[in-house]
């Protein structure tokens, strides 16, 4: 008896203690995808579009390192102000945490971009994008995939140009860009 009421409990402490509750983006974005203030859209990568046998061998290898996007936006106007500021704050503390590496930072003040990757150089898990605008909100983009590199990413960005990107998945984002104040 003695004995099963102390595994009882060692369980149920390591089950506590094994639970992250520290903040993280994928925590962010499932809190956040029914809020009425975000825009959520899931985007695969069949939105490209692309005819994968004019890719050359380099170009396949990016694409298949892609698996999906995911991206949340808050759109900022008169009456959400304060929120705006507090959302923005609580994406730049999560993405302060060490394991999101920055790359590059563009822009200034309160208007800016950000771009941090998760893993290592040559084995990138996820590719972040900050976008922030006081007068229209921000963006959250995670960029998904499996054995993702810098290489990987430029070609993949060669590979867009090429794209006929299918607008249906990103009609949900047309809110954000047309603001009507």
């Amino acid at each position: 008896m003695r004995t099963s009421i102390f595994t009882i409990v060692l369980l149920a402490l390591l089950t506590l203690v094994s639970c992250n509750s520290e903040p993280s983006l994928q925590k962010y974005f499932v809190e956040n995808t029914e809020n009425k203030d975000f825009i959520a859209v899931d985007v695969s990568s069949n939105i490209l579009n692309l005819d994968k046998a004019k890719l050359s061998a380099e170009q396949n290898e990016a694409l298949k390192s892609f698996d999906k996007m995911n991206i949340l936006a808050f759109k900022a106007n008169d009456k959400n102000k304060a929120q705006f500021e507090t959302e923005r704050a609580k994406v730049k503390a999560i993405l302060k945490d060490p394991k999101y590496q920055e790359l590059m930072k563009v822009g200034s003040g309160k208007d800016g971009a950000s771009i941090s990757y998760v893993g290592s150089d040559e084995n990138i898990e996820e590719f972040v994008v900050f976008a922030n605008r006081k007068e229209n909100g921000f963006a959250v983009v995670r960029v998904l995939g499996k054995n993702m590199n810098p290489n990987n990413i430029m070609t993949l960005m060669s590979v867009l140009q090429k794209s006929k990107i299918d607008m249906e998945q990103l009609k949900p984002l047309q809110q954000l860009v047309n603001t009507n104040k």
